[in-house]
């Protein structure tokens, strides 16, 4: 059974950084697509950024392009997703998300994933 831990949320004010971090349990971690998806109260879920274990190809959602960057340790079986210049509308709960794939047609699209987080609260004050 996969299971991902987030953390590294928090509270922070308008033009501050988080680093989110996501532990991966289990084996053939780098077989794995991997992605950060978020959800703000009474919004649907929707994709950040995205990564390919295949060939670390990444993806990033527009409205993030630029500000958040999404990265990998392989060897601590850990993703990461590094947010700067953090606005009030970047608070959501930001979850983890995990299939094993060599490749995915829309990285960003929730229906393309098996195993997901918990979740982590992130809160951007203006």
């Amino acid at each position: 059974q996969v299971q991902l831990l987030e953390s590294g949320g928090g509270s922070v004010q308008a033009g501050g950084s988080l680093k989110l971090s996501c532990t991966v349990s289990g084996s053939d971690y780098s077989k794995y697509c991997l992605a950060w998806f978020r959800q703000a109260p009474g919004k649907k879920r929707e994709g950040v950024a995205g990564v390919h274990g295949s060939d670390g190809s990444t993806y990033y959602h527009d409205s993030v392009s630029g500000r958040f960057t999404i990265s990998q340790d392989i060897a601590k079986n850990t993703l990461y997703l590094q947010m700067d210049s953090l606005k009030p509308e970047d608070t959501a709960i930001y979850y983890c998300a995990a299939v094993i794939a060599y490749g995915l047609r829309s990285p960003l699209s929730q229906s393309e994933y098996k195993y997901w987080g918990q979740g982590t609260q992130v809160t951007v004050s203006s």
